[in-house]
């Protein structure tokens, strides 16, 4: 690419927002960042209080990149009121998911020799960790803990990138003029423009799909991505128990999907979620879909903030979850629920590859619900796929497949899911989306 040219980025995410800031680093001058709304977008899966920050993967690839990114997180002031150390217990109980995952995690990183630490029973965990007065993850208990984890401030994290690439001459286009529905291209298969929703276009010379769980509805993806929603629940707290549970690790249940974070200071909440199968939703009209072979995709006009819902076997598992490690807070009313979208890949793994179909597109994305804990180091490997310089182990694990699109259902995971099998939103429950 030509610095000189115009590239627009369709989608304000992390992928969206990293790669507009490093390209800007590199000189290019003429970068336009299309979106629904000014990030942080409140429906997408980059906004929010919180991200875990962590490095434990089964994958060597990932917990070398992951690494990489957790020391940036730690260590660059730039990240100072962002960033925050935490404990992190990972637990499961008797589920080959579960067992699988830590198994191969902690062999991943006695290979790096990175330090872990075994939880031996749920009673010494609890004597460990006094804040946790649930029975824990019972029958079959089993653990590790790391020292070295964290967590991030979302919103903040994705406002200070914004920021950055405003500061580099990165524009940015949002609202209906920004809500890209379409492409225009010409008989070579070369991208003009994009169409939005206001019935404008956009040209450009090279375009960067990042647009997230809703890209499959823009170009075809051969079955290689699916958008499933994520529940998510916070809890209000009282002065009194922001101090009881400031010490409160993150502890992940990798048998059910639970998971939750430390007490939030400014919003005086105690969010929790679940990393599981999640849920579809088969688009409809008023989604403007180019692709009528995309079988999941949430609303496309963004909401303020996001939507105060979740499906109620969503809520119980929330709740299932909290009673198992805090039960004095098992009926507390939920301050807000809402549904987090993933865009799933079949092993879990990202895209960052040109689109076999069009020679001036680039899809990066496919976070698969662990990618915002590489933000720092994000925009670089970005711009490396978008060069062909990446390294060929990275290059053909984040390639565009098309071999996925004749077969069945091949979203089966990098094992870290957890809890019931996905399943469609019904009728009702989608109207409260």
């Amino acid at each position: 690419m030509d610095k000189e040219s115009k590239v627009i980025i369709v989608g304000a995410g992390i992928f969206g927002l990293s790669t507009a800031y490093q390209l800007a680093l590199e000189g290019y001058r003429n970068i336009m960042v299309l979106d629904r709304h000014m990030p942080p977008v409140p429906d997408g899966s980059s906004s929010d209080i919180s991200r875990v920050i962590r490095f434990d993967y089964g994958d060597d690839d990932y917990l070398e990149l992951a690494y990489d990114a957790y020391l940036k997180w730690r260590d660059d002031p730039r990240y100072n009121g962002i960033f925050y150390p935490s404990e992190y217990l990972l637990v499961g109980k008797t589920s080959p998911y579960g067992q699988d995952w830590i198994n191969k995690t902690t062999a991943a990183l006695d290979k790096k020799k990175l330090p872990w630490y075994k939880l031996e029973s749920a009673a010494s965990t609890k004597k460990q960790f006094p804040v946790l007065s649930g029975e824990l993850a019972q029958p079959g208990f089993f653990g590790y803990n790391n020292h070295q984890v964290g967590w991030a401030d979302a919103a903040k994290a994705v406002a200070q990138l914004r920021d950055d690439c405003f500061e580099l001459g990165v524009s940015f286009l949002c609202g209906r003029h920004g809500t890209v529905v379409g492409f225009d291209i010409d008989s070579s298969k070369k991208i003009k423009a994009v169409q939005t929703l206001d019935g404008s276009k956009v040209d450009g010379d090279h375009f960067i799909l990042s647009a997230g769980a809703w890209a499959s509805g823009l170009v075809p993806m051969y079955n290689s991505t699916l958008s499933t929603a994520q529940v998510l629940g916070y809890v209000r707290l009282t002065p009194q128990e922001m101090e009881k549970y400031q010490n409160l690790p993150i502890y992940s249940n990798f048998s059910t999907g639970w998971f939750n974070f430390p007490p939030h200071k400014e919003t005086q909440t105690l969010k929790m979620a679940i990393h599981g199968w999640g849920y579809t939703r088969t688009p409809t009209a008023d989604d403007h879909n180019s692709v009528k072979s995309n079988i999941s995709s949430p609303p496309l006009i963004p909401p303020r903030q996001r939507i105060n819902y979740v499906p109620a076997d969503g809520e119980v598992r929330l709740r299932e979850g909290l009673r198992e490690i805090l039960p004095e807070l098992g009926n507390r009313p939920f301050e807000k629920l809402a549904m987090c979208w993933y865009t799933d890949t079949p092993t879990g793994d990202f895209i960052m590859d040109w689109h076999p179909d069009y020679s001036n597109l680039f899809v990066g994305g496919a976070g698969s619900g662990h990618a915002f804990k590489f933000l720092p180091i994000l925009g670089s490997y970005m711009s490396l796929a978008l060069k062909g310089q990446l390294p060929q182990k990275l290059a053909q694990k984040w390639r565009l497949r098309k071999d996925y699109q004749t077969q069945g259902d091949t979203f089966k995971g990098d094992g870290s899911r957890g809890g019931p099998v996905r399943r469609e939103l019904e009728p009702k429950e989608r109207t409260k989306l």
